[in-house]
C-alpha cells in the first residue's frame, strides 16, 4: 500500500512563508543547525475504526447479556428459595401430624431435612429434640384381651317382640322394641330392621294426624319414616295437609283473609283433618263466615255475600251471618221492574174495542 505524506507545515502567505523561511534559515545561537527532513505523518487507516465499533458494540451486547443472567439467576434463586420454604413447611406440618400419632421416626425424617434445607426454620429444632425424647420412651406392651362371642338371644328377642307389636298395631311399643335391637347389635338384620322402622314410624305418624289430631306429632314421625324410604302419596299429602292447617290456624282471628285461603284447601283436600279441636270443614266454614262479616262491615256486599255463600255449602249460618247475608243480596242484587208487570200495565192501559150492535132483520 503506497502512504500519501504532507507537510506539517501550514500553508501561509508567500510574504510570511519567505520571513518564516529566512528565519528558520538562521541558526540559534547556542544550537547546532537541524538538517534532518521533516517526517512524514501517517494518516490512520479507516478498516480500524470499523473493528473499534464493532469491537465496542461486541462489549456491550456482552455486558447487556451477562446483566440478564445475573438478574435471571437472581430470580430462579429467589423462586428455589419460595419453593424451598413452602415444601418446608408442608414437612413441618407433616412431622406435627406425625408426633400427635406417635410415628417418631417419620417425624425425624421430616424435620432432619427441614433442617439440612434451612436450619432457621422456626421450631424445627425444637420438635427434632422433643421428636429424639419421645422415641426414647419405651411403648407399653399391650397384652389383648379375648373378645366376648356377641349374644344374639337379646337381639332376636326383641326382633320377635317387635314383629307381634307391628301385629297388633302397637306402633310407639314396636318402635321401642327395634330401638331395643339398635342398641343390642346394630347389625342384625339390618335391612329387615329397616323395613320395620319405615313401616311403624309410617302408621304412627298417619294414625297421629287422623286419629289423635296431633299434627306437630304426626309431621316429625312422617319425617323420620322418611329417612328409611320415600312415603306413599297418601302419607305425603296428609303430611301436606297438616303444615297447610297449622299455617292457616296461626291466622286464626288475626287475619280471616289468610285463615280463609288456607283452610280453603284443607276444607276441599282433607276436610275431616284436624288438631283436636275443629276439622279443617269445620274451620272453613266457620272462617267463612267470620270474613264475610268483616266485608259486610267495609261495605263489600258482594264479596260478602260470596263468602256466606262458601260457608252455607258446609253448614246453616249463623243469626249474624243469615241476617247479613240477606242484607248483602239486596245490596248486591237489587230489584228491578220485571218484565210481567209491564206487560200487565200495558193491557191494564189499551182502550176496549166498542161492542158491535146485533143486525136486525126486515121483511
Amino acid at each position: 500500500m503506497t502512504e500519501q505524506t504532507e507537510f506539517t507545515q501550514p500553508n501561509l502567505p508567500a510574504d510570511l512563508e519567505s520571513t518564516q523561511s529566512n528565519q528558520s534559515a538562521k541558526p540559534e545561537a547556542g544550537k547546532p543547525e537541524d538538517t534532518q527532513p521533516l517526517k512524514p505523518v501517517k494518516k490512520p487507516a479507516r478498516w480500524r475504526a470499523i473493528l473499534i465499533s464493532i469491537f465496542g458494540f461486541l462489549v456491550l451486547i456482552g455486558l447487556g447479556a451477562y446483566s440478564g443472567y445475573g438478574v435471571g439467576l437472581q430470580d430462579r434463586q429467589g423462586a428455589e428459595r419460595e419453593v424451598g420454604a413452602k415444601q418446608a413447611g408442608e414437612q413441618f406440618q407433616f412431622a406435627l401430624v406425625d408426633i400427635q400419632f406417635g410415628r417418631y421416626e417419620s417425624a425425624r425424617q421430616r424435620l432432619e431435612y427441614i433442617i439440612s434445607k434451612d436450619p432457621s426454620f422456626p421450631g424445627a429444632s425444637e420438635k427434632l429434640t422433643e421428636v429424639l425424647v419421645l422415641s426414647s420412651i419405651p411403648t407399653p406392651t399391650i397384652t389383648p384381651t379375648l373378645t366376648p362371642t356377641p349374644d344374639f338371644s337379646g337381639a332376636e328377642s326383641a326382633y320377635e317382640r317387635a314383629q307381634q307389636l307391628i301385629l297388633a298395631q302397637d306402633w310407639p311399643g314396636a318402635l321401642g322394641a327395634l330401638d331395643s335391637i339398635r342398641k343390642l347389635d346394630p347389625s342384625y338384620k339390618t335391612a329387615q330392621v329397616d323395613g320395620m322402622y319405615y313401616f311403624a314410624l309410617r302408621n304412627y305418624g298417619v294414625d297421629l294426624l287422623t286419629k289423635q289430631g296431633n299434627l306437630e306429632g304426626g309431621i316429625y314421625q312422617l319425617s323420620l319414616a322418611e329417612r328409611f324410604g320415600p312415603l306413599d302419596r297418601t302419607a305425603e299429602g296428609l303430611r301436606e295437609g297438616a303444615r297447610m292447617y297449622i299455617t292457616g290456624a296461626s291466622f286464626w282471628e288475626l287475619d280471616w283473609s289468610q285463615a280463609v285461603a288456607y283452610f280453603a284447601e284443607v276444607g276441599v283436600g282433607w276436610p275431616s283433618l284436624w288438631d283436636g279441636t275443629m276439622t279443617g270443614a269445620q274451620r272453613y266454614y266457620q272462617a267463612s263466615m267470620r270474613y264475610g262479616d268483616e266485608l259486610f262491615d267495609q261495605q263489600r256486599y258482594c264479596d260478602a255475600y260470596q263468602q256466606y255463600q262458601n260457608a252455607s255449602a258446609y253448614g246453616q249460618l249463623d243469626s249474624t251471618a243469615a241476617s247479613n247475608s240477606d242484607d248483602a243480596f239486596v245490596a248486591c242484587y237489587p230489584a228491578t221492574p220485571t218484565l210481567e208487570a209491564t206487560v200487565t200495565a200495558a193491557i191494564t192501559n189499551t182502550p176496549e174495542p166498542p161492542t158491535p150492535e146485533p143486525a136486525t132483520l126486515t121483511p
